[in-house]
């Protein structure tokens, strides 16, 4: 599939017009008046740190079934984003960061969205779009209510704020909500503030692995790539090279959040 570069296949309508529901999703920028010290600090909990995991399938249901105790079947990426909000949380409780506030953002992807009841031509436009058509919802509770909360109660907060950005009209209505904001630069809510976050990304569009062979063999394990210099907290689930059933979660946070997640691993 060659990538498009048509701009116009996201043109906003005329006039413009948006819920105020996006106003929960995004918001503008404002750079800190009073910087803080950079985050990798001599602190060593503090410091923000590069982590690949391995998950196998067998756990990874079984992490899907807590999810869905309250009689709803979550996905698998609802019951990763609710153990992996929990997880964060918990090294919130466990340090200086007690009861205050966290928040998990999940990325999803408009493509599909946007093409819905347009016919197979534009479908296939979408799909070749080159650059994100991203919307960014997100959740945010106090550390000791999640810590407090079953897994299928977290679970049902991710499926709530996710279900707000997976129709086609929100994302018309991002588009618009953009295009006259244009000049300015956006962040997502869940990173306008100071309050600890981290976003959740899919990386299911980047399942290549297993159809990549450098002559010596097929993949059989992969990452991407998060530059150390990022400053915020970062989760890429990829789909495992050999096993869709498997995944490989590419970490980038915090070292007390990975402490915990060795903790609970183990």
């Amino acid at each position: 599939m060659l990538p498009s570069f048509q701009r116009s296949i996201l043109k906003p309508r005329c006039p413009t017009t948006y819920s105020p529901s996006i106003g929960n999703v995004f918001a503008l920028f404002e750079p800190p008046t009073n910087p803080e010290h950079d985050h990798n600090n001599e602190n060593g909990d503090h410091m923000l740190i590069n982590r690949v995991y391995y998950i196998e399938g067998e756990q990874l249901n079984r992490v899907q079934l807590l999810a869905s105790e309250n009689g709803r079947k979550r996905s698998k990426l609802e019951a990763f984003t609710s153990f992996l909000w929990k997880i964060v949380a918990l090294s919130m409780e466990d340090s200086d960061n007690c009861n205050k506030m966290c928040n998990v953002a999940l990325a999803v992807d408009g493509r599909s969205r946007l093409s819905q009841g347009d016919g197979e031509d534009k479908e296939k436009l979408m799909a070749s779009h080159f650059g994100n058509i991203l919307s960014m919802p997100s959740g945010s509770k106090r550390s000791k209510e999640l810590k407090e909360m079953s897994l299928s109660g977290i679970a049902t907060e991710v499926h709530d704020f996710l279900q707000t950005a997976t129709t086609k009209d929100h994302f018309l209505d991002l588009i618009d909500w953009v295009e006259e904001r244009r000049s300015k630069p956006l962040v997502a809510i869940a990173f306008a503030s100071k309050e600890m976050s981290v976003m959740v990304s899919s990386g299911t569009r980047f399942h290549i692995m297993d159809k990549m062979d450098f002559g010596w063999g097929k993949v059989v394990f992969g990452s991407c790539h998060v530059p150390s210099d990022r400053t915020d907290c970062y989760v890429m689930t990829l789909p495992g090279p050999t096993n869709n059933n498997q995944r490989l979660d590419c970490v980038h946070a915090f070292a007390n959040e990975t402490h915990e997640l060795h903790r609970v691993a183990c």
